[in-house]
């Protein structure tokens, strides 16, 4: 399995107010942008805004379901400094700014300055 990357689908609707996009998932998306070759390396998926987002909960549980995220694939090496959660036995990055610098570092990427 490759890292998984979750984005929010742009367009959505919150308590009848929006349409809305998700801020963090554009800070995740520009770096896409940026360095297409990540879309290759990873797999990049585009959610709906309404939970359950089963996508996610299958895979790390219900408790986790916060957009952008990032599932490690189990043999991904992670430096010290890359903070990651656990969630159903699966390491998971759900701050977008330490999505990307995971990224950077894991694919030999510049990193943010």
């Amino acid at each position: 399995m490759k890292d998984a990357l979750f984005l929010m689908k742009p367009g959505f609707v919150n308590a009848g107010l929006g349409p809305f996009y998700c801020g963090d998932s554009v800070s995740v998306e520009g770096m896409l942008g940026f360095f297409p070759e990540l879309r290759d390396r990873i797999d990049v998926h585009y959610i709906d805004f309404p939970r359950p987002r089963r996508a996610i909960a299958d895979l790390i549980g219900a408790d986790h379901q916060s957009v952008p995220v990032l599932i490690l694939a189990d043999d991904a090496q992670t430096d010290d400094d890359i903070e990651h959660r656990v969630g159903n036995g699966r390491r998971f990055i759900d701050d977008e700014k330490v999505i990307r610098h995971y990224l950077s570092r894991s694919h030999g990427l510049p990193e943010a300055g």
